[in-house]
């Protein structure tokens, strides 16, 4: 474990080459040496060495008329990288297992795929109750399910419409949205909440509700959901557990954008 505090761990270098890359990220223009140093608290001739640095390495270049740096696209490369390779199981699946225990209903991981939600990790309650089309690798709709609704949430209408043309809005139960025009309607009210409902839209008795995760661009790339017997996932259930959804939402979100 690396000391944090430990002086003999630090290397100076590498903070003031951070803090370049970090001060032209955050200003996202090109810039003067003279106002990166400046800024920065260091003398010209030594941020101009880190910069060179930087510039043969491809992290940076500059710009032919006005002399000043800017960040190249080699940056992303590398947090693609991390990010492609950091798999969304292993950084939601402690809190759904977590969320499973304290709530005491099961929770689902999910993904949009061919226009379709797919169910990617599950974390049983303590009854193990938990619907078919949820299991790991199953399919569903999205017009008609939480998690669904949230990854509509990205669509423009246009791309709606193709949703509705090449899927259909199959009713499964009398409770299932199966026209654009109250679709779009549930759509601005979870856009208004921040989470979505399935209250027994696609089989009867069951209900959930369902929370978005987002990535570092701030676009919905996954949901979770707390799913059960109607009952059970009552008004009152959901009144004492928000707090705590919306939580996980958020710290979920919050290392995939870190």
């Amino acid at each position: 474990m690396i000391d944090k505090n430990n002086p003999s761990h630090f290397n100076q270098s590498a903070e003031k080459t951070m803090r370049i890359i970090e001060f032209l990220a955050d200003n996202n223009r090109p810039m003067r040496l003279i106002d990166i140093a400046g800024n920065l608290g260091l003398n010209t001739s030594t941020t101009l060495r880190f910069i060179n640095t930087l510039v043969t390495l491809g992290y940076m270049e500059q710009e032919p008329a006005s002399s000043k740096y800017f960040l190249t696209y080699r940056i992303c490369s590398i947090a693609n990288k991390i990010y492609s390779e950091t798999s969304l199981r292993d950084i939601a699946g402690p809190y759904l297992k977590d969320l499973a225990r304290k709530a005491g209903e099961s929770v689902c991981l999910a993904v949009e795929q061919s226009r379709q939600v797919v169910y990617i990790d599950v974390a049983d309650g303590p009854d193990q109750m938990i619907r078919g089309m949820q299991r790991i690798g199953s399919i569903a709709p999205m017009h008609c399910t939480g998690i669904g609704k949230l990854l509509l949430l990205n669509y423009t209408e246009a791309e709606l419409d193709a949703l509705i043309t090449e899927k259909g809005l199959t009713g499964y139960t009398n409770n299932t949205i199966v026209t654009k025009e109250k679709l779009m309607e549930e759509l601005d009210k979870v856009r208004e909440n921040g989470y979505a409902f399935d209250n027994e839209e696609c089989e009867i008795g069951a209900r959930c509700i369902a929370f978005p995760i987002y990535d570092f661009t701030h676009k919905i790339i996954a949901g979770f959901s707390i799913t059960g017997p109607f009952n059970r996932i009552s008004d009152a259930f959901i009144k004492r557990h928000l707090p705590l959804l919306k939580s996980i939402a958020g710290e979920i979100s919050g290392k995939l954008s870190a």
